[in-house]
């Protein structure tokens, strides 16, 4: 029978078998929580009943709670409501688990008496990753069935576990055959009552918190083993609180009031609005405004990569990894082989951190076939460009490269700044070209730039962003002009970072103030990893800024020991007094009188130019929406994700008060900082970039 249009019951001897059917992922919706309560209480009431078993039909298990419920009044019962009515029931409740049983999910399936899943399904408590804790007592129940080694692991991570490792850690009571799952659970059910097993409660359990409260130093050892990552976020912290409330002898229901308190600290926060921001704006990403979600795609059964340097061995593996063939031409055999043994390389390292199977490494080598005959990328549906970052180099090979490639076939350039359209004007077959941007390592790297020019066919695009979900990347489709959205604004911080250095501040001043805003490394020690020689031309060099005087000197960075710092033999920096003495010799060249910078300046100067390029860029049509330039710096560039973006962080300062920031910036610096005419609008008109 139907309880209501999610929920239905049925009886199944004495098992009453309760199941839900929410679609995408049975959200714990208001509908799906009262529907649920209804059930079990008339499972409570029914004398022929002895047991309840809780399911789900379609792809998964309670997927978590409904965000688009966040900050919305309480319908009850609300999921605290839900779970007393769970684990206080009279008779046994088994949760029946496939899919993923995530957040509120598994926080619901913990006050269950008992727990079954089907191996393929996983269980975790994500929230960490909204800027969250699992508030529901999900700190307080897990580690007392997994332990708090485990459990700190999981809450900080919001890494789910596989079922058979739930099973084995006592988080799950038994596991069932796939496709099994529902006469699995009424047999357990059934089981539980002939052998009149107890009604569990995890709540009551606490041998598993025994080794923590031998060990109270397990909790800053875990917090000392993983600062770096836990750099800048409140939520870790917060849920390595709660965990350490679970082991204190404060009473059960105070626990949970004290997660409570904290979980509501961090919704109120900046930080948690901020990745809730950064979750819906990698998927809002993924959707191209002029074309429709069932545009018809190309098929991309082979992949050609022009360049076995190390851009274009790494867009190769992102193909090889998923079991598209590929074809990677260079000029020289030479330079094949040594392309071909970086990429073998990668994946023996992989192998050796136990990420892959050797068998593995073997079977995507063997999708590969190095040639250095560029007519050998006729058969291939998708060509990609990775050579030198030069605009005739590139149309050269786009030349070719159309008078070989079949009717049809996708020709993409990887450049990081040129002009698609003036690369496509060199085939006569513009409408199948686009920029394909990838980013540094390419086979590490979540962000693809997928550029757009005023030729390319809605099909074509679609293909790549269908095509950018296939390889693991987050795709954002961008429009043509110098810089796309990444590196345009990243011209904007290397402008302001370059005549910080010549006016008085250090490197490392811009670079611990960029670090200490939470960027996982400084704009300078960036370039010197990098590589100050990518992208500089020997033969037209003219020592006309510090960065080409380094390279002159043969201080490319990282690799050669010497940029604009020093390093050891394992790479550890140090001032440089060579880079200073360059910078201070070339600032006294230019007339520029050095003089002290605070910090303040620095960072003000540094991302006010960067919000202002961005609006400039939402205004241009270059970006869709203000979301896609954020998810382009948190993906791409290392802008803190807790942070939400360079506009999603602007809009917290507001408009009027970027404006204004602006406005002194110029009267004080000059026109690098004259406002953009969208910020202009947006502050007159009381609006936000997310109303863009």
């Amino acid at each position: 029978m139907k309880v209501n249009d999610v929920t239905t019951y049925e009886a199944d001897g004495r098992i009453a078998v309760v199941t839900v059917d929410s679609p995408p992922v049975n959200a714990l919706s208001n509908a799906v929580r009262q529907g649920i309560a209804d059930a079990v209480e008339k499972a409570i009431t029914d004398d022929a009943v002895g047991a309840v078993v809780l399911i789900c039909e379609g792809r998964t298990f309670f997927a978590g709670a409904d965000i688009t419920e966040f900050g919305k009044p309480q319908v009850e019962p609300s999921l605290r409501g839900l779970q007393k009515i769970v684990e206080n029931a009279t008779k046994p409740i088994v949760a029946a688990i496939h899919g993923t049983a995530l957040g509120g999910g598994l926080e619901l399936a913990l006050v269950a008496h008992y727990r079954i899943a089907v191996p393929s399904a996983k269980c975790g408590l994500p929230e960490v990753k909204l800027g969250l804790l699992p508030g529901a007592g999900g700190t307080q129940r897990l580690p007392r069935v997994v332990g708090v080694r485990k459990a700190l692991e999981m809450v900080t991570s919001g890494n789910p576990i596989s079922a058979k490792e739930a099973h084995a850690m006592g988080l799950l009571d038994a596991l069932a055959e796939e496709g099994g799952l529902r006469a699995a659970a009424i047999d357990f059910a059934n089981r539980v009552l002939d052998e009149g097993l107890p009604l569990l409660k995890v709540r009551d359990r606490a041998e598993k918190l025994e080794e923590a409260r031998a060990n109270p130093g397990i909790f800053d050892d875990f917090r000392k083993a993983n600062a770096r990552q836990f750099r800048g976020f409140l939520a870790p912290e917060y849920n390595i609180r709660c965990i350490e409330t679970a082991v204190s002898d404060l009473p059960f229901e105070d626990a949970l009031v004290r997660e409570r308190a904290l979980f509501d600290e961090l919704m109120k926060d900046s930080q948690s609005a901020a990745q809730r921001h950064v979750f819906f704006a990698e998927r809002q990403a993924a959707k191209v405004d002029d074309i429709p979600a069932d545009m018809p795609t190309l098929p991309i059964a082979r992949v050609g990569v022009i360049g076995a340097g190390t851009m274009g061995g790494g867009i190769a593996m992102n193909f090889l990894n998923v079991g598209i063939p590929v074809t990677i031409v260079e000029t020289a055999q030479a330079g094949l082989d040594r392309g071909l043994g970086i990429i073998r390389g990668n994946y023996d390292a992989t192998v050796k951190k136990g990420r892959l199977k050797a068998e593995d490494v073997e079977k995507r080598m063997g999708l590969l076939t190095g040639s250095i005959d560029l007519g050998d990328l006729s058969d291939c549906d998708l060509a990609i460009e990775a050579v030198f970052e030069q605009i005739d180099v590139k149309r050269d090979v786009f030349a070719r490269l159309d008078a070989i490639a079949k009717p049809g076939a996708i020709l993409a350039t990887n450049t990081s700044y040129l002009d698609v359209d003036q690369i496509a004007a060199a085939t006569k077959r513009p409408e199948s070209v686009l920029g394909l941007h990838f980013f540094s390592p390419a086979n590490v790297m979540k962000l693809l730039e997928i550029v757009r020019t005023k030729d390319t066919r809605p099909e074509v695009v679609a293909t790549a962003v269908k095509l950018s979900k296939t390889i693991g990347k987050i795709g954002v489709t961008v429009g043509n002009g110098f810089g796309f959205v990444g590196n345009r604004i990243l011209a904007a911080r290397n402008t302001q970072s370059d005549k910080l250095i010549l006016e008085g501040a250090t490197p490392q001043d811009v670079d611990r103030v960029l670090y200490d805003f939470g960027f996982p490394m400084g704009h300078f020690q960036m370039r010197d990893l990098v590589g100050l020689d990518v992208g500089w031309d020997r033969a037209r060099t003219s020592s006309s800024t510090v960065r080409e005087i380094l390279n002159e000197m043969g201080r490319h960075g990282q690799k050669t020991k010497a940029g604009y710092y020093d390093y050891d033999e394992n790479r550890k920096q140090t001032p440089s007094p060579v880079a200073a003495k360059v910078i201070e010799d070339f600032a006294a060249r230019q007339g520029i009188q050095r003089r002290t910078i605070g910090d303040d300046e620095i960072h003000d100067r540094i991302l006010y130019a960067m919000v202002n390029e961005g609006a400039r860029i939402l205004d241009e049509g270059i970006a869709a929406r203000s979301s896609d330039v954020d998810v382009v710096w948190i993906t791409g560039y290392g802008w803190p994700r807790y942070r939400g973006g360079p506009m999603f962080w602007a809009d917290l300062e507001g408009p009027a008060t970027v404006l204004e920031k602006l406005n002194a910036l110029r009267a004080a610096h000059g026109d690098d900082f004259a406002p953009s005419p969208l910020i202009e609008r947006l502050a007159a008109e009381g609006k936000t970039f997310k109303d863009v």
